[in-house]
């Protein structure tokens, strides 16, 4: 530092009015406002009355017609010359200042920021955010860039001189150039200075909030453009205004609190923000309710903490009860203000909205203390809803009911379910009653809440209810007993014969009536029932292999009628399982088949057998040729299994028709024997194309015929 310059020296120097007064340069046209907005004082021990602080500039550029000041602080005034004086001796002022004034062309306000000795230094830095020894070079520069402070949001006109820059070695045949963020960097040209005499100018309004501190550099160069001197760096710092209102930007702003809470349960927070300096009162936010909706059963039912913006309660908690009140909902206009809550500070505000949100304090309680049912014997479903009343919230537990049977339902005939709509207990018979067993029944029904009850509140005697149910009688149909009903019968058992005798009772015990039966199904008209005692018997003959007898069962149902008015009506199944007997023939298949007259393989057809009867009425078959005539045997037989046989010819035979008699025997005691006969046609074969044509072909049972009556001829 140069010798015989101090801290309290520069401190005293760069916050001067004048050096003020150079950096914020006078308008060269007269600009309506204060021609300095920023003071910096040094805070004495007190100020006394009728003390003058400093004096005030305020200029409407129209003769300051009807020109007023209003200061923040009311232990201060500001007379019509602009002195700034004190009312009263002033021991404690707070950190700023601020004078709003008035005329009837201008009005603008001016900030007076009081600095104990121990900030002096630590301001200076914090303001003008520079480096070092408050930015004044330990060696000796032949340029001197002191700080430069610029009020926020100067009105036209621009450009306008800010500061100076200064060579101690003089400006003849040299240049100043300036750079930096601001003047050839983004945003570009906001400074520019007189390269001849080092005059900084500002060519339009800052904004503090978009960039707070510029960073310059200043450097001498000859006529050629070399640099002779620096560069050395300028500060420039944009002085905040309040020209920002406090923001709340979280929102929507929801809070709950429970119901009886206690005096001083913090309900939420609200925050909102301010983008001016928050070093400065500009934005030092207290916030305040101003509307609180509805307004009872207490207009004040919440406090908002001023600095920190708590809201929390202050009522007791027997006035939180959500109830009793208007409406669970509040909403509260809360507004935060700048300047520390002082009547010149800017405003903004949001609303909140609190819930009182519902505890589990009201017990469910029956209407009334005894419900009644009818229901018709043998019939389910809801038979009766039991109503009951809550003071909670419907949307919660504490609201929504749990309905119980505790006494009365030892065979778990009835069940309970509350409707979600209604909160009503539904009532069910889910086992059919009987009406010979009970006419009447009794229910105990218990009702609780989703939710537990708080501990000091009880369930009651009208949190249960009593149910009487009237069962009502109805002709029951008779009932069959077993149902469904089996026997096991032999096939072809002689028509009349008796089946089995059914058996159906009348559930109505008390009525004492009759049971007729009939036939109610009998798909293959084989039965009968006596309609007086039940027995089934054959109307025609059983037949196993019927397509009405499935699985070697047949089924057939019937009626049990009563004679009650109107009659009722039960059905009992019979299922009649069939034994097998051998009454079915087998039967031969293939029955026509084809052979060349010229073939080589004379191994005809394979034929298969089937039986329409079941094992051991089927195979092993036997398969026989009928006995052939003529003088020569022409094909046989071979058995290849239990159910096939190949026929075989003996030699080639011309074309003709033959009919070759077989028959086939099963296994049954006795055996039953089947005779088919086989067609064989002995066909021209030519190029793999077969002619079976018989225009000159004799039938062998001719040709056998013809022979016969030779042998006879020549016999005689």
């Amino acid at each position: 530092m140069d010798e015989g310059v101090d801290v309290k020296s520069l401190f005293l120097f760069f916050f001067s009015p004048q050096v003020l007064l150079l950096a914020c340069a006078e308008d060269l046209e007269c600009v309506p406002g204060f021609q300095q907005k920023v003071f910096y004082i040094e805070k004495p021990f007190e100020f006394t009355e009728d003390q003058l602080v400093l004096n005030l500039k305020f200029d409407d550029c129209k003769g300051n017609n009807k020109l007023n000041f209003e200061v923040s602080n009311p232990d201060f005034a500001v007379e019509l010359d602009g002195n700034l004086v004190a009312l009263k001796n002033v021991s404690e002022v707070g950190k700023a200042l601020f004078v709003h004034a008035r005329s009837e062309h201008a009005e603008d306000m001016a900030e007076i920021f009081i600095l104990e000795a121990s900030e002096k230094r630590g301001a200076l830095k914090e303001i003008l955010k520079i480096e070092g020894n408050l930015g004044i070079p330990r060696q000796k520069r032949a340029i001197l860039a002191a700080p430069i402070l610029i009020p926020e949001n100067q009105r036209p006109p621009f450009p306008r001189s800010v500061g100076k820059v200064i060579r101690s070695e003089g400006t003849e045949g040299v240049k100043f150039r300036l750079s930096g963020k601001g003047v050839d960097q983004d945003p570009r040209g906001i400074f520019r200075i007189n390269e001849m005499n080092g005059d900084v100018s500002v060519t339009r309004s800052l904004d503090r909030e978009a960039i707070a501190n510029y960073e310059l550099e200043v450097e001498v160069v000859d006529t050629n453009g070399k640099t002779i001197d620096g560069p050395v760096r300028l500060e420039i710092a944009v002085i905040d205004q309040n020209d920002n209102r406090p923001m709340f930007k979280e929102g929507p702003y929801v809070g709950h609190v429970m119901e009886g809470s206690a005096t001083g349960t913090t309900v939420m927070r609200m925050a909102a923000f301010d983008a001016d300096d928050a070093s400065t009162e500009n934005a030092q936010l207290r916030y305040n309710i101003l509307r609180q909706t509805p307004t009872k059963p207490s207009p004040n039912m919440f406090y908002i903490d001023p600095e920190k913006g708590d809201i929390v309660t202050v009522v007791s908690p027997a006035l939180l009860d959500r109830e009793t009140m208007e409406s669970p909902k509040y909403e509260l206009v809360v507004e935060a203000k700048d300047m520390g809550g002082m009547d010149v500070g800017l405003t903004g505000t949001a609303t909140a909205t609190i819930l009182i949100d519902d505890k589990n304090d009201h017990a469910p309680e029956f209407t009334k203390k005894e419900f009644q049912a009818t229901v018709k014997e043998g019939v389910t479903g809801v038979i009766v809803n039991l109503t009951v009343g809550d003071r909670d919230d419907p949307a919660t537990g504490a609201w929504r009911a749990v309905y119980s049977i505790i006494n009365g339902n030892p065979g778990q005939s009835f069940e309970i379910h509350t409707n979600p709509q209604t909160n009503e207990g539904m009532l069910s018979v889910v086992k059919p009653l009987d009406y010979e067993i009970s006419a009447f029944h009794t229910l105990l029904i218990k009702v609780e809440n989703e939710d537990p009850l708080i501990p000091d509140i009880a369930y009651g005697p009208s949190s249960t209810a009593t149910v009487q149910i009237t069962v009502e009688d109805v002709n029951e149909g008779p009932v069959f007993h077993p149902n469904p009903m089996a026997v096991t019968k032999q096939e072809n058992i002689p028509v009349g014969s008796v089946v089995l005798t059914l058996n159906a009772t009348d559930p109505d015990t008390l009525q004492h009536q009759t049971i007729r039966y009939s036939v109610y199904k009998d798909p293959a008209g084989w039965l009968e029932i006596n309609p007086t005692n039940g027995t089934v018997g054959t109307t025609a003959v059983l037949d196993r292999e019927s397509p009405f007898v499935h699985n070697n069962i047949y089924t057939a149902l019937f009626l049990a009628i009563d004679s009650g008015n109107p009659p009722a009506t039960g059905t009992g199944t019979l299922h009649i399982t069939l034994e097998d007997v051998n009454d079915n023939v087998p039967s031969l298949y293939p029955t026509l088949a084809k052979v060349c007259d010229d073939a080589k393989d004379l191994r005809v057809v394979v034929l298969g057998a089937s039986d329409k009867d079941l094992h051991p009425n089927t195979d092993p078959f036997k398969f026989e040729l009928s006995k052939q005539s003529g003088p020569e045997k022409l094909w046989r037989i071979n058995r290849l299994n239990n159910t096939h046989a190949q026929v075989i010819l003996l030699q080639n035979l011309k074309k003709a028709n033959y009919n070759i008699p077989i028959s086939v025997t099963d296994s049954g005691k006795p055996p039953l024997t089947n005779t088919t006969e086989l067609r064989l046609q002995v066909c021209t074969c030519k190029k793999s194309k077969m002619d079976c044509s018989a225009t000159d072909a004799l039938h062998i049972s001719l040709t056998l015929i013809l022979l016969s009556l030779l042998s006879l001829f020549c016999k005689e």
